[in-house]
């Protein structure tokens, strides 16, 4: 327990400088040691002992890439280098690769939020870590390692945005279709969910700020998107992660006035896009009556009774579907498009439902599966992500497809 957010902060980064980040052979004795301790019973027990041996692979392949990666920079290998001024630097490639494997986490939560994009985030991790590699000489020992990542990594994201150069749109009219008679949702075509599970935990992430469920919601993610891509750094290193005008500065190249002056021309446009703006954002999770209507949500599909669906939603539900061109504003409109597909007398009848539940975003989820007429299989359709209103109906559905079913920890097909 801390009193404050600072003082957690400040026992983190004194632990991570006093040598508590596991280099290579302390997470290979860590994986031997969960090898050993393995049980088959209780089902329970033999399955988190599993979950977290799966964890500690995973962590050790993605050093054993980045090392890998990083390896084809190196020229002349040596255990430590001494810059002029500045710690000893640690160029062995497996012990660097350790090193900002400790930070993978949260800083591909930092890209994501600049992005909104989750494949586009692992991409600038790596991206992020090979411009460390090459920078070396400029990192000032572990203990420095958190910040001096946090501003390649920025400086990656803005590099990748002004190649880009995606701008929000506004969903079309498409023939034949109604869509409501609510104004067209932005369309993002790049918007992308994020696995709870993939998120920093408090030990990796001590910030209260930066884990902010309100900051990685779906609806904070897309207004993000609408903010010219310095406007969105700004506001992310200062907002999300609570760094300091001086910190956003320096790792922006920018004087604290023009720091300033970004923020101030930023939080009008996110708080004109954000419904119900909040000042103060809390960390409170959803609640355990909207994961009962969760529940309620994907047995009523299952069971395709449409009416039980329509009683879970508001009545100024929307749809949307990214990268895809359908969206719906209204309860009706939702209705009447989801009566084709769920009728099975209709000859547009999609198929037989089954669902299982998720986490994204720090909001309820539901991993949807149809069986095809005349199949026996279930395969992945769509991954629904819910966001509730203040009398916990559904007010808003974003369809993703299903390739970033293995990414939440489910199957592809059952």
């Amino acid at each position: 327990m801390y009193c404050s957010a600072a003082c957690r902060q400040k026992a983190y980064r004194e632990r991570q400088g006093g040598g508590g980040g596991v280099g290579v052979d302390g997470l290979i004795k860590e994986i031997g040691r969960q090898v050993e301790e393995l049980v088959p019973q209780p089902p329970s027990v033999f399955y988190s002992g599993v979950t977290e041996l799966s964890s500690s692979v995973a962590r050790l392949r993605r050093v054993a890439r980045t090392a890998r990666d990083t390896a084809q920079e190196s020229v002349t290998p040596m255990p430590v280098t001494e810059v002029a001024g500045l710690a000893e630097v640690p160029v062995d490639e497996g012990e660097f690769a350790a090193l900002v494997e400790s930070h993978r986490r949260e800083i591909q939560v930092h890209c994501y939020r600049m992005t909104g994009s989750y494949d586009d985030a692992e991409d600038l991790v790596q991206e992020t870590f090979l411009r460390a590699w090459r920078a070396r000489d400029t990192f000032e020992g572990r203990a420095g390692a958190r910040t001096w990542l946090y501003r390649i990594a920025t400086n990656a994201c803005l590099d990748f945005q002004r190649r880009t150069a995606r701008r929000p749109k506004r969903y079309e009219p498409l023939p034949g279709m109604n869509h409501g008679g609510g104004e067209p949702p932005a369309r993002i075509t790049w918007l992308q969910p994020y696995p709870d599970d993939e998120l920093p935990s408090a030990e990796e992430q001590p910030e209260a700020a930066a884990v902010s469920r309100e900051t990685l919601e779906l609806v904070f993610l897309a207004a993000v998107q609408h903010l010219p891509p310095r406007q969105r750094a700004v506001l992310v290193l200062r907002d999300a992660l609570g760094l300091t005008a001086v910190e956003t500065g320096e790792a922006l190249d920018m004087t604290v006035a023009s720091v300033n002056s970004a923020l101030q021309r930023a939080r009008p446009t996110l708080r004109d896009r954000l419904p119900g703006w909040r000042a103060d954002w809390t960390a409170d999770g959803p609640t355990e009556h909207q994961r009962t209507l969760v529940k309620r949500y994907m047995a009523a599909a299952e069971r395709l009774d449409l009416s039980e669906v329509a009683a879970l939603l508001s009545e100024d539900v929307t749809l949307t579907m990214p990268p895809n061109p359908f969206w719906f504003t209204g309860r009706d409109a939702l209705v009447e498009f989801l009566s084709v597909s769920l009728d099975a007398d209709s000859p547009m009848f999609l198929g037989h439902w089954r669902h299982l539940p998720a986490r994204a975003n720090g909001q309820l989820a539901a991993g949807g599966y149809v069986r095809r007429p005349g199949t026996t299989v279930y395969r992945a359709q769509v991954l629904d992500v819910l966001r509730f209103d203040a009398d916990d109906r559904i007010v808003e559905i974003t369809s993703f497809e299903p390739h970033l079913f293995p990414a939440f920890g489910l199957p592809l097909r059952l």
